[in-house]
C-alpha cells in the first residue's frame, strides 16, 4: 500500500479546494489557446499573445499537447482539435523526416540540427498522451518515439539516458545530464501505462537509482545535474552562466522537489505492477524534499524559492521561478498522500499561499513565470507566459492518485471530484 489516510482538516480533503484547483485549471487552459500556430505551439508574451516573429517549438509543442490531451480527458470541449494539431506538427513540421527524431523547431530553423534527449522525452510523453485521448496519429507518433528512444538514446550500460546526437545520430555529446534523464523518468512512467510494457519501469528504476539513490544521497539529498561521460560530476559546468534556462550551474532545488514526486510516482507504478520495488524510494522522496525545503526557501530572507545554489547550499541565482514553486506543491501533495504526514500539509498551503500571491496573475492571465529577489515581476531568466505544462500539472495532480500517469488516471476517471 503507497498511500495512508490523509489529516482530516488537509486542503485535499476539501471540495473547496479542488474547486479552486478546477476554475485556476481552466483559466490556464484558456490562456494557452492562443499560442496555436500553423506547424505547432509557440511562445505567448506577458499578455498572452503571440509576437510577430513568434515561431513553433517542439518543447511548448509536445507539452501543449500532453497538456490539452489531459483537458480533454477531463471532458472539456475545445481541446480535442488542439491534441490532433499538436499530433500533426509533431509528426509532420518538427519531426526530421531524412534520419528520424525532432528537431527543437520546424525543420530546423533555428540552426540548430541536433536531437536532444530532453526534447524526445516530451514527444514520447505528448504521444502517450495523445494515444489515451485517442488522437488521429497518435499511436503512430509513439511508436516513432519508442523507437528513436530504444535505437539511440537509452543506454542499457548505463541505466540511463544519452544526452544529445548530431542530426544524423553521430557523435554522441560526452555529457550526462540529470534534467533530460528526470524528464525521461517522466515520460517512461507513461509509457508503461500506455504500452503495458514494465521494461519502462525498469528503466525508470535505473535512472532513479544512479541519479538519486546514488548521487543526490551522496550530496546532502540535492540532485547533482551536470557528469562527464562516465558520470562523473562537473561541479564547475556553466559557472560562468549560471542562470541557464536548462543547465545551471550548480544545484537546482526545484528538480529535488520534481525528482521527489517522481520517485514516488515510481514507487506506486512498481507495486502496482507487482514489481519489485525498493524500500529506498520513499525515504530518498523524503530526503529529496526536505533537503529542498532547507537549503533554498526563504534562503535570502525574503519567502519563495531561490533558482539554484552552489555547493556549499548558498544562493547564486536569487530569482524565483513558477515551474519551481508548481513542483514544490505537486511534491508536498504526494508525500502528503503517500506518509499522511502532517508537516507536508504545511508545506502544500505555504506554497500555495505564496503562488497565490506572487505568480498568479489575475490581471493578464496565466501566471508570471519569474519574480525577482524581492519577488515583484521579472524575466532575466524567463520572458513571456510560454509555460502550460507546470502551472497545469500543479492544479491537477492533487485530485489525481500516485498510479497510474496523468493522462491514464485522468482517461479512467480517476480524478476526485467532478470538473
Amino acid at each position: 500500500m503507497t498511500t495512508q489516510p490523509l489529516p482530516a482538516s488537509s486542503w485535499l480533503n476539501a471540495p473547496a479546494h479542488h474547486a479552486w484547483l478546477a476554475t485556476e485549471g481552466q483559466r490556464l487552459l484558456s490562456f494557452a489557446k492562443a499560442s496555436k500556430l500553423p506547424e505547432g505551439f509557440g511562445n505567448l508574451d506577458d499578455h498572452g499573445v503571440l509576437p510577430p516573429d513568434a515561431v513553433a517549438e517542439t518543447m511548448n509543442t509536445a507539452r501543449m499537447t500532453h497538456s490539452f490531451a489531459m483537458a480533454h480527458g477531463l471532458g472539456l470541449p475545445g481541446y480535442a482539435d488542439l491534441v490532433e494539431h499538436g499530433v500533426a506538427a509533431l509528426s509532420g513540421p518538427l519531426r526530421d523526416a531524412r534520419h528520424g527524431g525532432w528537431f527543437a523547431t520546424p525543420n530546423a530553423s533555428d540552426g540548430n540540427t541536433g536531437k536532444a534527449a530532453y526534447l524526445h522525452a516530451f514527444v514520447a510523453l505528448a504521444a502517450s498522451s495523445a494515444v489515451v485521448a485517442g488522437a488521429p496519429g497518435a499511436q503512430t507518433l509513439l511508436n516513432d518515439a519508442t523507437h528513436i528512444i530504444d535505437q539511440y538514446f537509452w543506454s542499457e550500460e548505463e541505466g540511463a539516458m544519452l544526452e544529445s546526437f548530431a542530426q544524423d545520430w553521430s557523435g554522441v555529446e560526452a555529457y550526462r545530464g540529470a534534467n533530460s534523464n528526470m524528464h525521461a523518468t517522466e515520460a517512461f512512467l507513461a509509457l508503461a501505462d500506455v504500452t503495458g510494457e514494465t521494461r519502462w519501469l525498469d528503466r525508470a528504476l535505473r535512472i532513479v537509482e544512479r541519479i538519486i539513490h546514488t548521487h543526490a544521497a551522496e550530496n546532502r539529498d540535492m540532485v547533482i545535474e551536470h557528469f562527464d561521460s562516465h558520470w562523473q560530476p562537473l561541479r564547475g559546468y556553466n559557472e560562468d552562466n549560471p542562470a541557464d534556462g536548462f543547465r545551471p550551474y550548480g544545484i537546482t532545488p526545484g528538480h529535488g522537489f520534481e525528482w521527489a514526486r517522481l520517485v514516488l510516482h515510481l514507487e506506486a507504478a512498481r507495486l502496482d505492477a507487482g514489481l519489485a520495488t525498493p524500500e529506498w524510494l520513499v525515504t530518498d522522496a523524503k530526503g529529496l524534499f526536505a533537503s529542498a525545503c532547507e537549503y533554498a526557501w526563504a534562503v535570502d530572507g525574503a519567502p519563495g524559492i531561490v533558482y539554484t545554489l552552489d555547493w556549499s547550499q548558498r544562493p547564486v541565482v536569487r530569482e524565483r521561478l513558477h515551474w519551481t514553486h508548481c513542483e514544490a506543491s505537486a511534491a508536498a501533495q504526494a508525500l502528503l498522500k503517500r506518509t499522511g504526514e502532517l508537516h507536508y500539509e504545511t508545506w502544500y498551503r505555504r506554497f500555495w499561499e505564496f503562488c497565490e500571491s506572487h505568480f498568479i496573475d489575475r490581471t493578464h492571465g496565466s501566471w508570471h513565470h519569474e519574480l525577482s529577489p524581492k519577488n515583484q515581476p521579472s524575466s532575466k531568466i524567463w520572458g513571456g507566459k510560454p509555460d502550460l505544462y507546470h502551472a497545469w500539472q500543479s492544479v491537477l495532480l492533487p485530485g489525481l492518485p500516485l498510479s497510474p500517469s496523468m493522462a491514464s488516471a485522468v482517461a479512467a476517471g480517476r480524478y476526485v471530484t467532478k470538473w
